[in-house]
């Protein structure tokens, strides 16, 4: 501890005379004018052990210098207060430390201070501190604006940086994801135009062949009956498929039907079984079964082929639709929301990581009893992002083989919502725990990570959404838990 200051044991003056105030090294080389001024307008305040002389977030009024006692700052991270300095020395300064500042970054205190025991500060009105001080050094005052606006520029264009990542990896994997069912739709239309051309040669054959216009008529019957039975085809196991093919096939080639089993495939998948054959048999006629065997097979693979086009084009459609809930294209910025949607949609932008072939399963526990809540959608979809990404990248190895389990789940805790992403992979260290939410921050190699994606999280769920955003962290189970308020308004960013 220090030397007990000249103030110890005596009753508290109002103001400090100048020579007291030079005592200071803050105010050392102050002229006697600015003494004068300082000593007029700071009051003498004494603060009782355990209360705060300023809090985190509340209007920065004043600009404090701790005269006597012992203070402690603190900064709120991840929901709780995190002491990051303590001292006793006299003359420290701290609260409207930006005084000099006109702009909004300046009117809120940047930190707590508490008076660990009895302490006495001085206490400048920041406003008119900022008038004097850029009256007596307007040039520092130039300066430190400069520097502040440069620190600012340098730190948008990192987060820009950040996002454009970000941005980045999911366009990859968006790509990959799209680029499957085109390149399977694709396919599906090329091939469908040989069976088309071919499904028209064999009813020309049938047509001037020995068939009746009755047993035509019932041929194409049948094909309505075959392309019904081909859109409600069940799924099968690969057991089951090959105990039916094997049945279909022998079938076919017991009747004269050459290569049946190149047709038994065809006609399993589209649902179609042996007491379909003898339909077609009984109809056609033994003459002229295989030709109407070989049409119908044209038409089931046909109907097979349109089924695949449209499950591709609806995956596509559904995969445009999450980007375009990912991004919230023409959507207002601010809105009730249900946060599975975005979560959905985001989890969609992140295929190509997830899933069986990547290594990484999902586990999804949802309560989708949740209420809507106001929200900024897609600044929440840029936290799911960050924190999605984090898990996915806690739970990939150094050669790029990725293990583990994702689980995303929600529930209600009091009168908040839960957002809950957690991980498999090896933990947050208890040292890193305590940081993980600085800006800058961060753990991964140079060149993978800026360290600001945890910290552009905790300012959307805490600054803009009024929130908490949390770490709980072991090997083999780290998640990371966000509160959302289910009907307070966001605040301002």
């Amino acid at each position: 501890m220090s030397e007990p200051s000249a103030l110890s044991g005596q009753a508290l003056p109002e103001h400090l005379p100048p020579e007291q105030l030079r005592e200071l090294f803050l105010f050392a080389d102050l002229s006697d004018e600015q003494l004068a001024w300082v000593g007029e307008h700071a009051d003498v305040v004494e603060v009782p052990a355990g209360e705060d002389i300023v809090t985190e977030g509340t209007p920065a009024k004043c600009f404090h210098v701790l005269l006597t006692g012992t203070v402690a700052m603190s900064r709120v991270i991840g929901g709780d207060a995190v002491e990051t300095t303590r001292t006793d020395q006299p003359g420290v300064y701290f609260g409207a430390v930006q005084f000099y500042l006109e702009d909004e970054s300046a009117r809120d205190y940047p930190a707590s201070v508490r008076a660990i025991t009895d302490s006495v500060v001085l206490a400048l009105p920041a406003r008119e501190f900022a008038d004097e001080f850029a009256r007596w050094y307007p040039m520092a005052v130039h300066l430190l604006e400069g520097m502040l606006l440069g620190m600012r520029k340098t730190n948008s264009q990192v987060a820009e940086r950040e996002r454009l990542l970000a941005l980045g990896k999911l366009s990859a994997g968006l790509t990959h994801e799209l680029n499957n069912p085109a390149a399977a739709a694709g396919r599906a239309a090329d091939a469908l135009r040989d069976r088309v051309t071919g499904m028209r040669n064999k009813l020309a054959m049938i047509a001037s062949g020995k068939l009746a216009g009755a047993q035509l008529q019932k041929l194409v019957m049948a094909q309505d009956d075959f392309v019904k039975k081909v859109r409600h085809a069940p799924d099968l196991s690969p057991m089951q498929a090959s105990d039916l093919e094997d049945e279909v096939g022998d079938w076919l080639d017991e009747h004269g039907v050459s290569g049946g089993w190149d047709l038994a495939p065809v006609f399993v998948a589209g649902g179609l079984r042996v007491d379909d054959m003898e339909a077609v048999l009984a109809t056609a006629g033994p003459d002229t079964f295989e030709g109407a065997v070989r049409w119908l097979a044209y038409t089931v693979e046909t109907e097979s082929l349109l089924r695949e086009i449209l499950d591709a084009t609806a995956r596509i459609s559904d995969l445009v639709g999450a980007a375009k809930q990912y991004s919230q294209m023409d959507r207002a910025p601010y809105r009730w929301i249900d946060v599975h949607e975005g979560l959905e949609a985001t989890l969609v932008m992140f295929g190509r990581k997830l899933g069986e072939e990547s290594g990484i399963g999902i586990v999804r526990d949802y309560d989708r009893t949740l209420p809507q809540v106001p929200a900024y959608a897609a600044e929440l979809n840029q936290v799911w992002t960050n924190l999605i990404d984090n898990a996915i990248d806690a739970m990939t190895a150094a050669d790029g083989a990725a293990s583990g389990t994702l689980t995303v789940r929600t529930a209600r805790v009091d009168d908040r919502l839960l957002v809950e992403i957690g991980d498999t992979g090896p933990g947050i260290a208890p040292e890193v725990r305590r940081r993980i939410f600085e800006p800058f921050f961060t753990t991964k190699a140079v060149g993978h990570g800026t360290g600001l994606g945890l910290d552009v999280t905790y300012r959307v769920v805490v600054n803009r959404h009024h929130g908490d955003v949390v770490v709980e962290s072991e090997p083999g189970d780290t998640r990371f838990r966000v509160f959302l308020p289910l009907t307070e308004e966001p605040g301002p960013a």
